[in-house]
């Protein structure tokens, strides 16, 4: 991300933090503007196109501006780290409280996924995009798409209250200690992680290839699209289907731990 000069930079912070001057709190964000950018255009390449990329900015701008309100420089932490999550989080919130999916999407996710749980009882094992669609009489593609919608949408916020009416607890306060690894819960992240080993191994070599650039080189589809010499879209089609795969692995581990 493009700064300022360093030394412009450094007075404008000292404005906002010492004096809370409006002016520099204005030019700190036109200056960590990027960032927004960066995150709405990474969060928007999955979700469908009835969503405003407009309204993704307006959520981002929300948390940058928290973010500058919150920044304490004495926890030495880069505000670019700090920023990245309030703007992520802030976006991400918004999508959920809007409701962005429309009623026939839900509708059609439920129908997948009751198609998928029907099927892999008779099969005993994880299914296709193809199988699915195949009893659905829908495209293949159009399932993966559907799944992925589904699982975009299904992100909570961590500030949302929990169910439990008698106690007034977010879901905050159920996030365990990540520091604190119980041999248990190191058993089940070994035993996931060598189950996806093997889904991810099944994969074809590009669904392989675009889920390592997309998730461990943090590359957008588009750019994949420029390496692979394949367009956009293809590479969605690409990625989805490769997810659906991934999803099914991972749900399946969820209800054995039930």
């Amino acid at each position: 991300m493009a700064h300022a000069n360093t030394s412009d930079e450094k007075k404008l912070w000292d404005s906002w933090l010492t004096d809370r001057d409006n002016d520099a709190c204005d030019s700190l964000i036109r200056l960590y503007m990027p960032l927004v950018h960066y995150h709405v255009q990474r969060i928007s390449v999955g979700l469908p196109k009835n969503v405003m990329k407009d309204d993704l900015l307006s959520h981002g701008l929300m948390g940058l501006f928290d973010a500058l309100e919150k920044f304490e420089p004495s926890r030495d932490l880069k505000f670019d780290t700090y920023a990245s999550f309030r703007v992520r989080g802030a976006i991400i919130d918004g999508l959920r409280k809007e409701d962005w999916l429309p009623r026939s999407m839900r509708e059609k996710i439920k129908k997948v996924e009751a198609m998928t749980e029907r099927l892999e009882q008779i099969t005993g094992r994880n299914v296709t995009c193809s199988e699915v669609a195949k009893e659905l009489e829908m495209d293949s593609d159009e399932v993966a798409q559907i799944m992925t919608e589904s699982f975009v949408s299904n992100m909570l916020s961590i500030d949302e209250p929990t169910q439990e009416s008698d106690r007034q607890e977010t879901h905050a306060a159920s996030i365990e200690d990540k520091r604190m690894i119980t041999p248990e819960k190191s058993l089940v992240e070994a035993a996931t992680k060598e189950e996806l080993a093997v889904v991810v191994s099944q994969l074809s070599e590009k669904e392989q290839l675009v889920i390592s650039l997309f998730y461990y080189e943090e590359m957008t589809l588009t750019e994949i699209g420029q390496i692979l010499n394949l367009s956009t879209s293809r590479i969605s089609q690409i990625h989805s289907k490769a997810l659906f795969r991934l999803q099914q692995a991972m749900n399946k581990q969820l209800l054995s731990d039930k």
